[in-house]
């Protein structure tokens, strides 16, 4: 495959993807928040809001295991504007659901509907994460500085989609906030259609979709260690912790409702953005350009137990409160945002690592599969997000986090130096 990343075109590639990203997950932020917090005002349990979720993270599944081949076939291009194109048609969807109809058939269809949303998203990633391997400069720790670039700043991008979701559900409300994101996104899917730079491959026929199944051990152990980082993060990140914050905020009033939806989109926003910024610094943080290979994938290990300690302690914390209290959400605040700081090391370092254990001509289809992984434990920590938090409220949750990091770490220490 022909190196491009020194060419002018392979930088103008990488600006193009990642702009085009950033589009489509400030969308991807927003809906979430707007799909959470309106469908909890319609009196949705915490079980019934994981629901609306489950299949988002099956199609995810699904997704990144066809896309890295589909990828491979046909290029990268044509796996970012199907992501595009299928976020506008799922954004457009949700807007015809008839709050009338009864709560099992609404249920349904916002999970079709978020299904084709997850599909959309992982599309998206797909081609973003495997263009930065292709296109990255090879010197100075060239492919961790572009690879924590892209990441970090779709994850601030993100942060802001959520409050900027928060926002539109307040103000506008449901309906026109998916609407006007409708339309943004797909002006922006038709100028790259006509002005994207050229610079990612093209896509191989011969590519079989047996390759996705990688032979890497190492690819390997880190996609079991990504199922559980991510399914931590999620367990408490996707239902428990909002719907918590909104019992503490909100007086049930619509003023009180509002106010309620502006701070817990807001905490969201600034969690995701710090997670978004401390990975973009990941590479300095870590001394990248300056250390071996074998510290850093050493480094995995050390950093996934650091942050299995963090929900531990929240948990027992929690067991001394009697419910929502003003002083453990204090402490939850606090705490969470030193997960989100320590989480960004952990998945800046899982993100640089899945792409030196590839190789460039395979380069889709590891990542496909090292997402598949991402998206399974998102799937595991969203169910377990509402069931363990209906059951047994912020200790069990925050326990459940605590287990699948100390299972990250495990299988983080499995990892060698290529």
């Amino acid at each position: 495959m022909t190196d491009i990343s020194a060419r002018p075109e392979g930088l103008s590639a990488y600006i193009a993807v990642t702009a085009t990203y950033w589009a489509f997950m400030l969308t991807d932020g927003a809906l979430r928040m707007l799909v959470l917090l309106h469908f909890h005002t319609l009196g949705f349990t915490p079980v019934q809001l994981a629901y609306l979720f489950v299949l988002y993270e099956i199609a995810g599944m699904v997704t990144n295991l066809c896309a890295g081949w589909i990828a491979a076939r046909f290029g990268l291009t044509s796996t970012l504007y199907a992501g595009l194109g299928l976020q506008v048609l799922a954004l457009l969807a949700l807007a015809q659901l008839d709050p009338t109809w009864a709560v099992g058939l609404s249920v349904a269809y916002v999970m079709v509907v978020q299904g084709a949303s997850g599909v959309a998203k992982d599309l998206a990633k797909m081609s973003s994460k495997s263009a930065v391997k292709l296109l990255a400069p090879s010197e100075d720790g060239g492919l961790f500085r572009w690879v924590a670039l892209l990441t970090g700043s779709k994850n601030a991008v993100k942060g802001l989609g959520f409050l900027l979701g928060a926002g539109l559900l307040a103000t506008i409300g449901f309906v026109w906030a998916v609407l006007g994101m409708a339309v943004i996104l797909a002006v922006i899917l038709l100028a790259v259609l006509i002005a994207m730079p050229p610079g990612l491959p093209k896509g191989r026929k011969d590519a079989k979709f047996s390759e996705v199944f990688s032979k890497s051990s190492n690819v390997n152990w880190l996609s079991a260690a990504r199922v559980f980082l991510f399914g931590a993060r999620d367990v408490w990140f996707v239902v428990g912790i909002p719907i918590y914050f909104y019992a503490v905020l909100s007086d049930g009033s619509l003023a009180g409702n509002r106010a309620a939806f502006f701070m817990i989109g807001t905490f969201m926003a600034v969690w995701v953005i710090l997670y978004g910024f401390v990975q973009v610094s990941a590479p300095r943080l870590l001394k990248a350009s300056t250390r071996p290979e074998g510290e850093l994938v050493g480094a995995a290990k050390g950093w996934a137990w650091s942050l299995a300690a963090i929900p531990a302690a929240l948990a027992f914390t929690s067991l001394a409160a009697d419910g929502p209290q003003t002083w453990l959400t204090t402490i939850l605040v606090v705490g969470l945002l030193a997960f989100g700081a320590i989480f960004a090391i952990n998945s800046a370092l899982h993100s640089y690592l899945i792409l030196t254990f590839t190789k460039a001509e395979r380069v889709t289809m590891d990542v496909g599969f090292y997402y598949m992984a991402n998206a399974g434990g998102r799937l595991l920590g969203t169910l377990l997000s509402g069931l363990t938090y209906q059951m047994g409220g912020l200790p069990l949750l925050l326990g459940a986090a605590t287990l699948m990091l100390t299972c990250a770490a495990i299988f983080a220490g499995l990892l060698r130096a290529s």
